[in-house]
């Protein structure tokens, strides 16, 4: 994975992000030596946002499995609870 300071990113701002679409490279941005940011290529973000969604269901999956999850709770409550 590449590195560049914010800095040098926004001095090039368009070479980044060909090296992330079109070179497929990861690249950290930092300041002040602490890591900041990432520009990724898309695929990356794809990827991740579908992981999130399976690890989501997963967890459903398991909380609706679980028998003291089972309690049911009136619209009305649950429309007062949001405030709405």
């Amino acid at each position: 994975m590449g590195q560049m300071t914010a800095t040098e990113a926004r001095d090039d701002f368009a070479a980044v992000v060909n090296r992330a679409a079109f070179g497929k490279e990861r690249v950290l941005l930092t300041r002040r030596g602490r890591e900041l940011a990432a520009v990724v290529p898309v695929e990356d973000v794809v990827l991740l946002e579908a992981l999130e969604d399976y690890l989501d269901v997963a967890a459903a999956h398991q909380a609706l499995a679980n028998p003291e999850n089972n309690e049911r709770i009136p619209w009305g409550q649950v429309k007062a609870g949001l405030g709405l």
